[in-house]
């Protein structure tokens, strides 16, 4: 796995985990407001645009970043937080190493299998990859995610270089992700986010965190859809890491 670094290496640090289809500028500018204070190492997961190895499961991505926090970071962090696809990898990493961090900040993550669209998705991405490569198909998609104008070409360039079965693979992972049990094992003090606007099975997902993880809270932002919070509210997501971790007052 391939990782981008923000800050020194002598702070506290925090691993930020980017969206399915997305790559590290997920959290490109959050990393730049954190750096001042922290040192944000940004993972590219498998199978996405800069990354080392195709995509073989949530839980591999998960054994990967423990790893390299092992090796590196003297086996925990301060916080890990993500989005959707890398929220679902944070809340495997906790499943498997209850203390690996400190704060947890979990955002749009889906625990409960979608069967239907799981089972749609290698058909359909069987038909229709190829419009990837198109690049008003591309701008349509874009818009459709509700992501600021300004990543347009962060994610335009990227996306035409996933391959067709890492993104089968890890659609195919996060449709039919289930929470496990051993997350009610988990020591971080997790936050859970799910946007006002996002669907029943994402705001139900969120509810089940609530009541499965020990010290966890749910919070629900008015007015936003899926991913909205990191992807276009970077300063209001730093705020909150650094109120979590105390480094600035409620």
């Amino acid at each position: 796995m391939n990782y981008r670094e923000f800050g020194a290496e002598n702070r506290d640090t925090l691993i930020l985990l980017h969206g399915g289809g997305l790559s590290w500028w997920n959290y490109r500018e959050e990393a730049e407001l954190l750096q001042s204070d922290y040192r944000v190492i940004l993972p590219i997961l498998d199978g996405h645009a800069g990354s080392d190895r195709p995509f073989a499961s949530i839980e591999s991505n998960a054994a990967e970043i423990l790893s390299f926090i092992d090796e590196n970071l003297g086996g925990s962090v301060l916080l890990l937080g993500g989005l959707s696809l890398g929220a679902q990898i944070v809340l495997e990493m906790l499943c498997q190493r209850k203390n690996v961090c400190r704060y947890a900040l979990v955002e749009s993550a889906a625990v409960l299998p979608d069967r239907l669209t799981h089972a749609l998705i290698a058909p359909a991405f069987g038909t229709s990859y190829g419009l990837t490569r198109n690049k008003s198909f591309a701008r349509l998609q874009f818009r459709s995610l509700h992501i600021r104008p300004a990543l347009f070409e962060d994610y335009w360039r990227d996306t035409r270089e996933i391959q067709k079965a890492d993104m089968i693979a890890f659609l195919k992972a996060n449709t039919g992700y289930a929470l496990k049990a051993s997350v009610s094992a988990c020591a971080a003090e997790t936050h859970v986010i799910v946007g006002g606007k996002e669907n029943r099975r994402m705001q139900q997902s969120a509810k089940l965190l609530g009541k499965s993880i020990p010290e966890s809270d749910v919070n629900v932002l008015p007015g936003l859809y899926h991913g909205e919070f990191s992807l276009n509210r970077a300063e209001e997501y730093a705020r909150m890491v650094r109120r979590i971790a105390g480094r600035e007052s409620p």
